[in-house]
Parts: C-alpha cells; structure tokens; sequence
C-alpha cells in the first residue's frame, strides 16, 4: 500500500448479509494481521449498521488470536441498543469459524455541552526538522539491525516521523514515552468523518508499545521480546483533517507481568486534540 486510497481499499469490507461483513489483509511486515487492519475493518462494519446519523465516540476491543495473513476475516455486527442518544454495536471477527477478535463500539448523536482538552506537548521538534521512517531507511540502512530494516522496508499508505529516535548501538533505558508525527500519503481531502475515524484507528496501533519498551531498552528490543496487541481502547472527541501532520504523544504509566501498558493523545498541529488511546500489549522476553 502506497496511498490513503490503498488503504480505505483495503478497509472497506464487502458485504455478506445486513450484519455480516469480509475483508482481507495486508502485511506491515509481521507475519500476522496487524491490530490495527483489524480494528479499523471492525469500525467499518460497525458503521455500516448505524442508519441514524450517529458518530463513533468510543471503542474497546480484544485480540484473541493471530490473524491468518492469507485467511478471509469475517465480521459479525450485533446490534446491542439504539437508544435515544446512543447506539452500540458487538463486532466479532473471526477465521475459519475461529473467533480472533472482538470490539464494542457506541456511536453518539450530535450534542452541545461542555468543551475543554489538555494542551499539545510544548518544545516539541516540528515534522520539518526530523527523519521520516523512509528518510531513515535511505539514510542508516546499512546500519540499521536486519529485523527493524525489513520493517522499514515495507511500503505504507502512512509517512512516520519520530521526534525522540531510539539508538540500538547505544544500550541505555529511556524515559517511558515517544511522541510521533504521521501524515496521509495521496489525497485526503475528501474523506467523510467514518472514514477519517477508521483511518486513524488503524493508524493508532502503530508505535505505541515503543513507549513501553524504551523503559527497558537497555536489555529489550524487538529482536529479544515478543509482542502483541492484547487489547485496545480508544476515545474519538473532534473532527479533524489529515491535510497536515498530526502528533501522537504516548507514554507509559507502567509494565509488569510479561505485559506493558501505554497511553496516548493525538493532537492536530494547531493543538486541537482529536482523539485519546489506550492499550496493554504482550511484552515477554524470550529465552535464549
């Protein structure tokens, strides 16, 4: 995938029945189905139920099993209420009759109330000044460890900008936290607010462990632990456009048991904050 519209290609679903929806996959350079595919196509069928007008404000899901990367996922929408201010929606996504995830989504009518938000991250470097993950790629790539390089390689609908870059040669923990800039490559001037919302969805399930794992970067890596989404929870507050740069400022509050928790906010450049993240991923180091 090269472009935005590569990717709302692959997030729309085909239609099975009113409830029933079916999407294929594309790698991010894991050999399974990346979270995020699965979230975003989870919201996109979620949506396609909703005939009252009503706008996503929050989601939690669990993953339940590796998605096969050549398997089908199909997704089943239950419709759990419609009440007179809010919908929910149960979505399960399964493979060959195996359940490997499942989400809840409420969906909101349109209401005027209270207005407030925390501010972006100050002193932050502006997209501009830094690397991009392709930048990187062109720049160090001889350097850059085999695994991280055949990550990198991979062509995204997405362009990444770290602002903190985490040095592998250079063994030392790090403070809990990354912020990240990410734009849309292609046209993105026409996208509907559903749309926008999956996108970013999808988006949302990229970097964000990294907060968890620069904690212990003196001894873990992506090479010597493994990794994997558990569950995601995620809050949708404002429209926004991916016109610009978008900031994902992420922190982790704590890791423990084999597991690490990060949160994060994504802001626009101008400070507006779009949208707040929350999830617990496997971190188990591996036995030599």
């Amino acid at each position: 995938m090269t472009s935005v519209n590569d990717l709302l290609q692959l997030l729309h679903l085909d239609s099975n029945s009113e409830n029933q929806f079916q999407g294929l996959s594309k790698t991010v350079g894991s050999p399974n189905v990346f979270g995020g595919q699965v979230l975003a196509q989870a919201i996109n069928a979620a949506y396609r139920t909703i005939t009252n007008q009503r706008v996503l404000h929050s989601m939690h899901a669990y993953f339940l099993e590796a998605g096969n990367l050549e398997l089908p996922i199909t997704y089943d929408v239950g419709s759990m209420r419609d009440g007179g201010s809010f919908s929910v929606r149960r979505v399960t996504a399964s493979q060959n009759g195996t359940v490997i995830f499942i989400l809840s989504a409420s969906f909101h009518k349109k209401e005027e109330g209270y207005d407030h938000q925390i501010e972006i991250p100050k002193n932050i470097k502006q997209p501009e000044e830094l690397l991009s993950w392709s930048d990187m790629l062109e720049q160090f790539g001889e350097a850059i460890p085999p695994r991280t390089k055949g990550f990198l390689q991979i062509e995204r609908p997405v362009e990444f900008k770290p602002v903190e870059v985490v040095d592998p040669f250079n063994k030392k923990d790090l403070p809990p936290s990354t912020n990240v800039w990410f734009k849309l490559k292609g046209d993105s001037s026409n996208l509907d607010l559903s749309q926008k919302q999956q996108i970013l969805t999808y988006i949302s399930d990229y970097n964000i462990l990294a907060a968890a794992m620069n904690r212990h970067a003196s001894k873990a890596h992506w090479g010597n632990t493994q990794t994997a989404s558990l569950d995601h929870s995620m809050w949708y507050f404002r429209d926004f456009d991916f016109d610009d740069w978008l900031l994902y400022a992420i922190e982790s509050p704590n890791a423990s048991n084999a597991r690490g928790f990060a949160k994060g906010n994504i802001f626009t450049r101008d400070g507006k904050l779009v949208a707040s993240v929350a999830q617990e991923g496997l971190m188990r180091p591996l036995k030599k």
